[in-house]
């Protein structure tokens, strides 16, 4: 059975050690602030970039790697005579999928296997897809039984963004200055969330976070009902404490098998802000 190597990008917000335990190979966006350029998740941690996105003044933007950064990866592994699955941030967000893609079509040896899926998702919502694939890839699972079970947890997946304030949303052109306005001034939360073709989406508009929070779980409940669930809650460095609320909340009314953290990166919190709370939540099998 062929050797299998998992490749992502920093957007899946996949901890360091889990990345080095299963040996997950990842190419970075870019965070620039003004003409400060550092490597998402590498030369720039979460806690480091929230600390000085509240010093920035302006608005700090975000670019994809090359496709000539994923040759150098699909290269190495293929010549070492690995089967590449490469799953990246959803392609209606980002070029970096569209990257990936130009990358494998570069690769001159006909023999070289790599496969890359548009997770479609974002953040950890495809991190733990990552995670899924490189911990069947250690059982010695093959290439189609992975992949297959990407898509059947990608398709069970159930996603949520709570942002903080729409500050960022409106800056980055996600939604108008009118909105954001009338939105800080009656404290509404928007519930978010990732559609099937990729897209970020608005579920409800809430007035306060606890009322927003609530009603994400009434959401699980009446699509899941008692069912065990899997659950990540991302958080800001330095601002959880709504994420613990949350976590907290979910372990009451729902039935939670297993509870785990992970922050969200500055290429995420570019665009979602500070305090935002990222929700991923999977039947558990």
């Amino acid at each position: 059975m062929a050797d299998i190597a998992l490749v992502t990008d920093s957007t899946a917000d996949i901890p360091l050690e889990i990345r080095e335990k299963y040996g997950i190979s990842m190419v970075s966006l870019k965070v620039l602030f003004g003409n400060e350029s550092y490597l998402d998740n590498i030369e720039l941690s979460p806690a480091q970039f929230y600390e000085k996105q509240r010093s920035f003044a302006g608005l700090p933007t975000t670019s994809q790697p090359s496709p000539a950064e994923f040759y150098e990866h699909f290269k190495r592994l293929t010549d070492e005579g690995k089967t590449v699955i490469s799953i990246h941030l959803s392609s209606a967000l980002s070029g970096t999928y569209q990257s990936a893609t130009i990358a494998k079509s570069m690769l001159d040896d006909e023999n070289a296997d790599v496969t890359v899926i548009d997770s479609r998702s974002a953040s950890y919502g495809y991190g733990m897809l990552v995670v899924k694939a490189a911990e069947m890839a250690s059982r010695g699972a093959g290439k189609d039984e992975i992949v297959a079970e990407v898509e059947r947890l990608r398709r069970e997946l159930r996603l949520f963004f709570l942002v903080d304030t729409l500050e960022f949303l409106q800056k980055g052109g996600r939604i108008g200055k009118a909105s954001a306005v009338l939105g800080t001034l009656l404290n509404i939360k928007p519930i978010l969330s990732i559609d099937d073709e990729g897209y970020v989406t608005p579920i409800e508009k809430v007035r306060g976070l606890k009322k927003a929070m609530g009603r994400i779980a009434e959401l699980i409940e009446t699509d899941l009902g008692r069912a065990s669930l899997d659950v990540i809650v991302a958080l800001t460095p330095g601002r959880d404490e709504g994420a613990k609320e949350m976590a907290a909340l979910l372990k009451e009314r729902l039935n939670v098998r297993s509870l785990l953290f992970t922050e969200i990166g500055p290429v995420i919190g570019t665009h979602a802000g500070p305090g935002t709370i990222g929700l991923f939540v999977t039947p558990a099998t």
